[in-house]
């Protein structure tokens, strides 16, 4: 009777396909052309992102949804919920490893360590994609993300431009250990220090991992270089949360507007913040788009198909004068719940 029961299951779903609209998290509707070859065991990868309260992270999410329906495979989403719980990640991957997953795609919150679980992965014939922050070493398949350093100084060049190419500069760090916001700052560094009229005033401030700390950081930094006074004609923020940090310092002491700013990823408030004018400009990565390639990524590699080692997934500036145009607009609001039910 079972048989039967399997069998006829079997035909309907040949004859009309998956429903187009299951449940997020897992795999999902019809399968694309790129779907799992007949009679291949379904894959399951996991996916590691370096936190999961920031509106980045759910744009991943969302992407990595995308790909999972279209070619077939379960994902399973899972990581800690600060960004600075390198242990709870470490955890997170370790524990993937022993139930045995297909493959793990991870976003590691330390470019020194994640280094051993992802070779513990590997000798465990686990494949791992790494995304938006490099690993040291060369235990993984492919690298899919935005040329940091590139977005960094397409970022500091914006704010040269903003700040009249003079003025004393600083910018907030995220925290130490973090390949893509240490490469972010080196870009903005690297322009700023090619502007002649231009000082760094300060370069040696971390945020840290929440807003609350990026704020605190903030306070003093802005205090330090006696911004109220004049001090500080610019500051540049490496990620979602310190950007949202330092937006505060600079409203409590009245000061938005006045100091130039670029910060970088986006939030309903910070893009709220570039149509006030109280940040000049955001630097943009394509969080679903990492998300979607990573995944994508790594189910051609499962499936015997080469892949690129690295995977440029690109970054642009919005600012206040092109805030609403199409493409813009779809960076900075992506259908999430079309993905993940939110």
């Amino acid at each position: 009777m079972r048989t039967r029961v399997f069998a006829t299951a079997a035909i309907a779903l040949a004859l009309f396909g998956c429903p187009k609209d299951q449940p997020p998290g897992g795999g999902g509707p019809a399968p694309s052309s790129s779907g799992a070859p007949t009679g291949e065991k379904r894959l399951k990868i996991a996916v590691v992102p370096k936190g999961t309260t920031h509106e980045f992270w759910k744009s991943v999410h969302a992407g990595a949804v995308k790909a999972s329906r279209e070619d077939s495979v379960d994902i399973v989403w899972k990581g800690p919920l600060k960004e600075d719980d390198l242990k709870g990640q470490i955890d997170v991957v370790q524990s993937f490893v022993a139930q045995g997953v297909s493959g793990i795609v991870l976003a590691p919150l330390s470019d020194k360590g994640l280094v051993a679980p992802v070779k513990a992965a590997t000798q465990a014939k686990i494949p791992v994609v790494v995304f938006d922050s490099d690993l040291q070493g060369e235990d993984w398949v492919s690298f899919v993300a935005t040329d940091n350093q590139a977005a960094g100084k397409l970022g500091g060049e914006f704010l040269m431009k903003a700040v009249g190419q003079k003025g004393n500069v600083a910018v907030l760090r995220y925290q130490e250990g973090s390949a893509s916001t240490a490469n972010r700052e080196k870009g903005f560094l690297d322009a700023a220090k090619a502007t002649a009229g231009v000082k760094i005033v300060s370069d040696n401030q971390y945020g840290g991992a929440t807003t609350e700390t990026a704020f605190a950081t903030s306070e003093s930094l802005l205090a330090a270089q006696k911004a109220g006074a004049g001090g500080l004609d610019a500051v540049f923020a490496p990620n979602e949360s310190t950007t949202f940090g330092m937006l505060l310092a600079l409203k409590k002491q009245k000061l938005e507007g006045k100091v130039r700013f670029v910060g970088f990823d986006a939030s309903d408030k910070l893009v709220q913040a570039v149509r006030d004018g109280h940040i000049d400009g955001l630097v943009l990565q394509n969080p679903f788009k990492m998300g979607y390639l990573a995944v994508k990524t790594m189910v051609s590699h499962l499936r015997g198909q080469k892949v690129e080692r690295r995977i440029d997934t690109g970054a642009t500036v919005v600012s206040k004068a092109d805030i609403d145009k199409p493409e813009m607009k779809e960076l900075l609001a992506p259908d999430l719940k079309k993905w993940l039910g939110e």
